[in-house]
């Protein structure tokens, strides 16, 4: 390293790596890294350049050993999850598979609008060695290889060709990954020569720079427009989504409900943002929802949606409203702001609830009020009864309320993908804020462990007295479970709930309700296997070097409980549940599902026709 005046002379991979560690952000008033270091699996296309340069800061930037590209991304989404957004970890992956695996944690990111960077290796820019290991040849275009399929699940992409383009290039892409419209993974491409290639950087590109999270004030006319559109309202109602504790606006969420007196109703990534004790929180909306929340969405005229991308589990594939009812929309982002004609309202949920609060002389009725809390309670009632042990066979929802009694208000619940995303938004009771990960915008097999890992790795920055605890079911289990290793190498510390239904259950699930026989989703079901075993899970968490126990029945399992919430390390609690009868029946709204329309089967053809009996209530709109 030589420098001259002004200028410090670095490689390209050390002048990423020295401008990420000198990045801070302002949270409460407290100055931190806005980097929390990253996930990283070495290999010929990143080892050499970007790993002599992550080996400089090992303290500042600390590299957490991945065992899987994809579930590093995973990772980094669970914990900028944690951080509500205002951290991130970057992943680094060489060229070839490698960073090809982190394509589908983009895409979770990308659709849960989740900071994550990505350091990825590259092919050689001078080709002089092509075609090198890994390399994805095209025959018609050269510079187009395995890190161009990060485009559509980026929203900030570059590949630096030459040293001085990271004076531009990081900048961008940390602006993207803070922007509250634009959040979302940043892919960065490093061809292997340039990694090494040397510059003369400006001194002061590396000099500290405290960021801090942009508020857009939501413009004046658009508050007007939604006071007017609520001041008629009869049936007032407020989804809340993800947004609103990205945007830290909990407090302003309960103030706005409180002070006019509207119900409340949360998406799955909003679920948390009110205490399940809340009266007015009427419960989880949509498919996966509660019957009290979508009683009063197909009765409410005027739906106030903050924070919400209004995904079709929360609208119920747009079946959920009354067709002529009015939607405003709360939301940084525009492109979610105007959907399905709502009244836009482009801003910061945390100001645009205080404004609109500031500017409506007004308080929803008595009686509708009234109707909403009747409802909650009825589904109150549903839930106790669902979770309660003995009820019937072994299943999701039992085991949720066994740890929903014993666990503590701030410990973190994490959940993704197949049936338990439903089982957990339906029946769990938020004991605290924030306290709820249900990885349902992309349904993500395999992020449940990951996932939570990030999470982990996070809440021991924020509250480390606090459990990370995880629902996970057996197929997801055996597609992604090698971060029980990580958690246990790293000593962050999970609590597994691995329910066994013996296989992809869900799927069976919405295969028999189609009219469809069984087929190849339970491992009884599936031609191919002569003889269905299960796995001895037991053993193969322990392998790993966790804790784990196998239970026989719900009253065993609040006993392990116990016992995990003890433990110093990832402890792993398998249980059996039925793959037919212990689901959650009620609280569902229609969801659009393509079902065939020509078949040799009466059962087919009647559900069908069911299933289609419910499109005319489909809202029309762009």
């Amino acid at each position: 390293m030589t420098t001259t005046e002004g200028t410090i002379r670095l490689t390209t991979a050390q002048a990423i790596i020295r401008w990420l560690a000198n990045q801070y952000i302002e949270i409460d008033g407290q100055e931190m890294r806005v980097c929390g270091g990253g996930f990283g699996i070495f290999g010929h296309g990143n080892v050499t350049c970007l790993g002599e340069a992550l080996n400089r800061v090992r303290e500042e930037l600390p590299l957490y050993r991945g065992q899987n590209e994809t579930s590093m991304g995973f990772a980094a989404s669970g914990y900028a999850k944690q951080w509500l957004r205002q951290r991130f970890m970057f992943c680094t992956a060489s060229a070839g598979p490698g960073t090809a695996n982190l394509l589908t944690a983009a895409g979770l990111a990308h659709a849960n609008r989740l900071p994550m960077l990505m350091l990825c290796g590259d092919t050689f820019i001078t080709r002089l060695p092509d075609p090198v290991l890994q390399q994805m040849e095209n025959y018609y275009d050269p510079t187009f290889g395995v890190n161009d399929a990060f485009k559509p699940v980026s929203r900030f992409w570059d590949r630096i060709c030459h040293p001085a383009q990271v004076i531009q290039s990081l900048p961008a892409a940390l602006a993207t990954l803070l922007d509250p419209a634009d959040c979302g993974p940043a892919f960065i491409g490093l061809p292997q020569d340039v990694q090494g290639w040397t510059f003369d950087y400006p001194e002061k590109f590396f000099a500290k720079k405290v960021h801090r999270i942009r508020r857009q004030s939501p413009d004046a006319d658009e508050i007007a427009d939604a006071v007017a559109a609520l001041k008629a309202a009869e049936r007032p109602m407020v989804i809340a989504g993800g947004g609103v504790q990205y945007s830290r606006a909990v407090a302003e969420l309960t103030a706005f409900a409180e002070a006019h007196q509207i119900p409340v109703v949360e998406t799955i990534a909003g679920r948390a943002n009110m205490l399940a004790t809340h009266p007015l929180n009427i419960g989880p909306i949509g498919v996966t929802g509660s019957d009290s929340a979508n009683a009063i969405a197909e009765k409410a005229d005027v739906i106030l949606a903050v924070g919400t991308r209004l995904q079709d589990f929360t609208t119920g594939s747009w079946t959920a409203f009354a067709k002529d009812a009015q939607i405003v929309a709360v939301n940084a982002a525009r492109h979610d702001a105007g959907k399905h004609m709502s009244l836009p309202v482009v801003g910061d949920a945390k100001l645009s609830l205080a404004a609109l609060s500031a500017a409506l002389d007004y308080t929803a009725s008595q009686s509708w009020v009234a109707s909403a809390r009747e409802e909650r309670a009825k589904w109150d009632a549903y839930v106790a009864e669902n979770v309660k042990p003995g009820n019937r066979p072994n299943s999701y929802a039992q085991a949720i309320g066994v740890v929903n009694d014993l666990c503590d208000p701030r410990d973190r619940v994490v959940a993704a993908a197949g049936g338990l995303p439903a089982e957990v938004t339906a029946n769990w009771r938020t004991l605290d804020i924030g306290t709820v990960d249900v990885e349902f915008g992309f349904s993500c097999m395999g992020y449940e462990i990951a996932g939570a890992w990030g999470a982990r790795i996070a809440q021991a920055e924020q509250e480390p007295d606090q459990d990370t605890i995880t629902f996970c079911g057996d197929g997801s289990y055996m597609m992604l479970n090698s971060d029980i290793y990580s958690s246990v190498l790293s000593r962050k510390k999970l609590i597994v709930m691995l329910l066994d239904n013996g296989g992809f259950a869900v799927i069976n699930k919405l295969q028999n309700n189609t009219g469809n026989e069984s087929f190849n989703n339970l491992l009884e079901d599936c031609p191919t296997i002569p003889e269905p075993f299960g796995v001895d899970f037991v053993a193969h968490v322990t392998a790993m070097g966790a804790s784990a126990e196998k239970v026989a029945n719900p009253a065993e399992l609040g006993e392990a409980f116990k016992r995990a919430k003890a433990s110093d390390k990832t402890y792993v609690i398998v249980m059996d549940v039925d793959a037919y009868e212990g689901w959650t029946t009620e609280g569902h709204a229609w969801w659009e599902v393509g079902t065939p329309h020509i078949t040799d089967s009466d059962r087919v053809r009647a559900a069908h026709e069911d299933w289609e009996s419910s499109r005319s209530k489909q809202r029309r709109g762009v």
